[in-house]
């Protein structure tokens, strides 16, 4: 298969399989979707999930929130991990929503990114998800994707993001960057990934990939069965 048809197997595969993109972060509005977005680094979304109701009855707006003390919303937030960054990052930003930006979360880039505890890849979320505006968020599922299936050498996540909105058109983007994140917890994992499931992988997927897995597969076979010969 040629670089083209390897990605246009990958979009129609990913469109069938996903039709569908909810956004996984339960969330009601912009600046409830940056609260979110700023809990879930190295957490998983399952919990944000669980720990946001209890944080929006509290505070579901930048007014609010901002009256919080760092300390009130560290106590609600503490099973998200990064506590202190997190809870001082989203009091601080709280302020400059409503100071600087008359309590609404800014459509920019360049202003999100400048707030506390906003990176780039979090502003990419907040400006796809909320605002509609084309973004190639990169999480750890697209870093690992993009490199299994040979279409990034996943040396940074700056790269891997250049060589997304590079080879995919633009107005995929937002649904495909969700579609690769469903398709890379369901299909393949980092951990416990099984080649004969991942049949993205298996069809245009990079050899060195493939070839690892087949090695490691055998080395698990050989291990198996040294060990039933050492139990007889």
């Amino acid at each position: 298969m040629t670089k083209a048809e390897k990605i246009q197997f990958t979009l129609d595969a990913l469109e069938q399989l996903y039709p569908e993109t909810p956004v996984p972060l339960d969330h009601n509005d912009p600046f409830t979707l940056l609260v979110a977005v700023v809990l879930s680094a190295q957490c998983t979304d399952e919990r944000v999930n669980k720990i946001t109701p209890k944080l929006f009855a509290v505070a579901d707006n930048p007014y609010d929130m901002a009256k919080l003390t760092v300390e009130q919303i560290a106590e609600i937030i503490r099973p998200c991990g990064l506590v202190p960054m997190k809870s001082k990052g989203i009091h601080a930003f709280s302020n400059t929503i409503v100071n600087e930006y008359g309590g609404k979360v800014p459509a920019s880039f360049e202003a999100l990114e400048a707030m506390p505890s906003v990176g780039h890849k979090t502003a990419s979320v907040v400006m796809s998800q909320a605002f509609g505006v084309p973004a190639f968020p990169v999480d750890t599922h697209i870093q690992r994707l993009m490199y299994r299936w040979g279409f990034s050498n996943g040396k940074s996540v700056a790269q891997t993001e250049r060589d997304a909105k590079r080879l995919f058109p633009k107005e995929s983007w937002n649904k495909l960057h969700l579609q690769i994140i469903f398709y890379g917890r369901e299909y393949s994992p980092a951990r416990g990934w099984d080649l004969d499931k991942d049949f993205i992988t298996s069809t245009v997927g990079r050899k060195s990939e493939i070839q690892r897995w087949h090695k490691d597969q055998e080395f698990k076979h050989k291990k198996s069965g040294t060990g039933k010969k050492a139990r007889r």
